[in-house]
């Protein structure tokens, strides 16, 4: 259903999953205790864990692991807010819920985005992926998102996006590496 920003925001808290815009695509998010449900929405295999958005950096600091080795924070301030997800250890608290394969990472984000971050503000850290049937193209339209997911809280505005996925990156063998390439080219 299209939605205004506080019913969007009042949505989410109670655990519903609603779309917005970002500075990339627009996203399904939910809290993350409840990203089960975007899983059923989108029809998202297990192989494809979700991503979190908060923000700001320290909102991520319960969900990643240490990691005294990983040189992300100077890439996160340097990006964030932006389009780049950056692939990290997981902490114990990324349930099956946002990762069902428990590979024991999480991609996080802070969009680029003055609505994205507004959200965001308001509800705390959000399990999130963009707004499609898994395999399909992005949906950028608020109409077409309603369309597709009708269960779904849709903000009734225009999208504002690059259209282009987020890059992710991960580190791996003591280098980043790009596993999607997207709107950020390192």
């Amino acid at each position: 259903m299209l939605v205004s920003f506080p019913s969007l925001v009042l949505a989410a808290r109670a655990g519903h999953v609603v779309s917005f815009p970002t500075d990339t695509v627009p996203a399904l998010a939910v809290l993350p205790e409840y990203g089960a449900k975007i899983y059923q929405c989108k029809r998202r295999p297990p192989d494809k864990p979700l991503i979190l958005m908060a923000p700001t950096i320290e909102m991520f600091s319960p969900w990643i692991a240490p990691t005294p080795d990983i040189p992300w924070i100077e890439l996160a301030h340097r990006y964030w807010p932006g389009a780049l997800t950056i692939v990290l250890p997981a902490s114990d608290r990324v349930t099956t819920a946002i990762n069902p394969q428990q590979t024991g990472t999480i991609g996080l984000r802070i969009p680029d985005h003055p609505l994205a971050l507004s959200i965001l503000q308001q509800t705390g850290v959000l399990a999130t992926t963009s707004a499609n049937l898994s395999g399909e193209s992005p949906l950028i339209a608020a109409q077409d998102i309603h369309a597709q997911f009708p269960e779904v809280y849709v903000l009734n505005t225009d999208n504002g996006g690059s259209g282009q996925p987020s890059t992710v990156i991960a580190w791996q063998d003591g280098q980043w590496r790009v596993l999607r390439q997207g709107a950020v080219h390192l």
